[in-house]
């Protein structure tokens, strides 16, 4: 972490004693335009930290950098709209020793950008993040080509604590774009949009791209997945609220092996493919006061279908609730919530009761992202302080458990590559204590195109960490990261 200490002082001190004179700047700056065409992108770059937890061998204390760049050409009228994008990501530092045999595995997200990319320090590419056309009736609409998806983000509730809420505690939890990764996650297919009034009806079929963390984004992974959901927003006086029902279905031909509690030959016998439907739904409401605006989250889903040669049953759930006192000088949030993903009781029966997180993006819900929603018990505490507009400050304190003692500690995010199943597992040895997890972050916009943010995060590893680091069961990880809109 001392090697971005001096950084993050910089950029704390830079805006707050500048903050002043640059909230006077404009805040609209006129859109590029080549005849009614818009031009946008975004420059990014952020320096991460990493102190992983220490096994007997392997580099776990490094850092690396990642640039991200994305230029966009979109035309939108009446009738239609399209957009081409590129991305470049641009990786370097990779650190080399990050990937060890289980049960160690990849140390921290250096690891897997070690192994994603061929075992190259370095890496770059270019390739077309997104190239859509979308057809635009009175109230629906259909686009085809290569996009971004997010389930739970097809409507964004005009409520600013609602909309919040959702963003943090409802999208992307089993499909998202892994927008924290140096590559992202973009998709190849159709979605059809029906939205009148309080309600919408989304229905997309896909298959994923490659990338996330492979810098080589132009090609396909074979896991199609389909989505159909229906979404109201609802108004009781001042109460707003929002209710979702889904289902999704997911499909996994591809041969390679599984990542289950199984045993290895068990395993590599098993063949067969991934067939599993998801079908869930979510309601959030915000209720305004005298005495401050209170929130509350649900979230819930069901599997059934195939893992391999095993019948899927399974489940995760969550509940959360805020309060905002009405204090105007720091705006303060006070969160916290529950949640809970069933594991797998026995590796040996025909049974596959680990729930399937699909392809979400795992750090909106693991800020240090060393754990995943599978197998997973997380309850947490959040505060959340908005000194000024254009900060945001936010702390958080989470206790993680296995959900069952006999399956894995797992961590990823999906399927992003042909060859590479997506989620990784390490052995709990028969515990079930994963973390305590204590983290802040600070984000500020300097201006409306430019922002920066700061990350630290420092975890307490419980029994099931200490059994597989007992050099160093506690782990750090910050970054520093700069974001250019135009």
């Amino acid at each position: 972490m001392s090697r971005i200490l001096p950084v993050i002082f910089a950029c704390i001190a830079g805006p707050l004693i500048f903050s002043g004179n640059l909230a006077a700047q404009s805040d609209t700056p006129e859109p590029l335009k080549i005849g009614d065409v818009t031009v946008s992108g975004l420059v990014h770059e952020r320096y991460e930290d990493w102190n992983f937890f220490r096994g007997a061998k392997g580099e776990n204390d490094y850092g690396y950098s990642g640039s991200y760049l994305r230029l966009m050409f979109n035309e939108k009228t009446k009738t239609f709209d399209w957009a081409v994008e590129f991305a470049a990501p641009i990786l370097l530092g990779i650190p080399n020793q990050a990937v060890q045999g289980s049960p160690l595995g990849q140390l921290g997200l250096g690891g897997a950008y070690y192994a994603a990319n061929r075992n190259n320090t370095n890496a770059a590419s270019v390739f077309l993040k997104q190239g859509y056309m979308r057809l635009k009736g009175a109230h629906s609409s259909l686009r085809l080509g290569r996009f971004e998806f997010t389930d739970g983000g097809e409507v964004t509730p005009k409520d600013e604590t609602l909309a919040i809420v959702k963003r943090d505690g409802i999208a992307q939890r089993l499909i998202g774009t892994f927008g924290f990764s140096d590559v992202q996650r973009s998709v190849d297919g159709a979605q059809y949009t029906y939205s009148n009034g309080d309600w919408n009806v989304t229905a997309v079929s896909f298959v994923p791209d490659r990338g996330v963390f492979q810098v080589d984004g132009w090609g396909w992974v074979v896991t199609p997945v389909t989505y159909a959901a229906v979404t109201r927003q609802a108004t009781w006086g001042r109460t707003t609220a929002e209710w979702r029902v889904f289902g999704i279905f997911y499909n996994d031909d591809r041969g390679v092996i599984k990542t289950d509690n199984r045993s290895t030959a068990a395993k590599a016998a098993d063949h067969a493919g991934i067939d599993i439907g998801t079908y869930g739904g979510h309601f959030i409401q915000a209720i305004p006061t005298s005495a401050g605006t209170f929130d509350l989250l649900g979230w819930g889903v069901l599997q059934s279908g195939k893992w391999g040669a095993l019948t899927q049953k399974s489940g995760a759930g969550a509940v959360e609730g805020g309060y905002q006192p009405p204090i105007k000088t720091l705006r303060p949030w006070i969160r916290g919530g529950y949640f809970y993903s069933s594991g797998d009781g026995n590796a040996t029966d025909g049974t596959h009761g680990t729930f399937f997180a699909i392809l979400p993006t795992p750090r909106v819900y693991a800020r240090f992202p060393f754990f995943n929603e599978m197998n997973n018990v997380d309850a947490f505490g959040e505060l959340m302080l908005r000194p000024a507009k254009r900060m945001t400050i936010r702390s958080d304190i989470h206790g993680l458990w296995l959900a069952n003692r006999n399956d894995l500690w797992y961590s990823g995010g999906g399927a992003f590559q042909p060859w590479t199943f997506g989620f990784n597992g390490r052995p709990s040895n028969g515990a079930r204590g994963l973390a305590t997890l204590y983290d802040v972050s600070w984000d500020y916009q300097l201006t409306r195109g430019l922002g920066v943010g700061l990350y630290g995060a420092y975890a307490r590893g419980g029994d099931v960490v200490q059994k597989i680091f007992p050099q160093d069961h506690n782990s750090k990880m910050g970054f520093v990261e700069l974001n250019y809109r135009f």
